[in-house]
């Protein structure tokens, strides 16, 4: 931690499912969580804009300029950013490794540890039956989401009006569908049967907004969970440790101590 500037560097960032343009996104979070935190790679693994409701509705304010600036202005000041594009910001997988403002965009990335593990970082959405083969029906499901996130926006802001912390409503729900947590279940172990294959250690995705980090057999599977429900990011620390943040969380603590 630099205490002067109250700065916490890591070697690694993964940040994913951010959804900028979309009113479920937490962009004041996640600017908060950049400004304290710096580190010698950042991986934007996949939805970072969303591009699909962006076509039907505008949530774009002025904290979602906030947070590209930012981005960008890490790159310029060295920080190697990496962009994988994911399904609702797919218009970028046009400029596949291509550089954007010293972004660089990638179908995926192998990231090397301290200690020498290797993992796979991929969006994940190749891995997602419903959004490969039946796209309309993604969409259509995306609608139902788009709803539970804007109840969640609202049931937040009275939360935070009686001093209350953030809670995902939608998380929670999702948590109690059981073909949802089944899902879940068989998108994790898709991963890691594609990290095995691949002859890594590990693989790191975002997607399906749930963060996570466990060991499938001999796989570390990590997922960054995303800036819209849970506000998570997932960190390695300069001695080659894996670590996922709950931003929201560790803010309201230090705010209250």
């Amino acid at each position: 931690m630099n205490a002067e500037r109250g700065v916490t560097r890591y070697r690694a960032i993964w940040i994913s499912d951010i959804h900028l343009g979309t009113r479920g996104c937490q962009a004041e979070y996640l600017l908060d969580f950049l400004k304290h935190t710096d580190s010698e790679y950042l991986y934007l693994v996949g939805d970072i804009l969303d591009i699909w409701r962006m076509k039907r509705s505008w949530g774009w304010r002025q904290a979602h300029n906030d947070v590209v600036q930012k981005l960008l202005r890490k790159a310029r000041k060295g920080t190697k950013v990496i962009f994988i594009p994911g399904n609702h910001d797919d218009l970028f997988r046009e400029y596949l490794n291509a550089d954007f403002g010293q972004i660089e965009i990638r179908p995926e990335h192998i990231h090397v540890t301290k200690t020498g593990k290797r993992f796979l970082v991929i969006h994940g959405d190749e891995f997602d039956v419903v959004v490969t083969y039946a796209k309309w029906l993604a969409v259509l499901g995306d609608w139902s989401y788009a709803t539970l996130l804007s109840l969640n926006v609202a049931f937040n802001e009275i939360r935070r009006r009686f001093g209350y912390p953030y809670w995902s409503l939608s998380a929670y729900l999702k948590q109690k569908a059981k073909r949802a947590v089944e899902f879940i279940g068989a998108f994790e172990d898709a991963l890691a049967d594609e990290a095995r294959k691949r002859g890594v250690d590990g693989v790191v995705c975002g997607h399906i907004h749930k963060a996570e980090m466990r060991m499938i057999g001999d796989i570390l599977y990590c997922n960054d969970g995303d800036w819209v429900e849970s506000c998570t990011a997932l960190v390695e620390h300069m001695d080659g440790q894996m670590e996922i943040l709950h931003w929201a969380e560790i803010r309201q603590l230090s705010m209250a101590a």
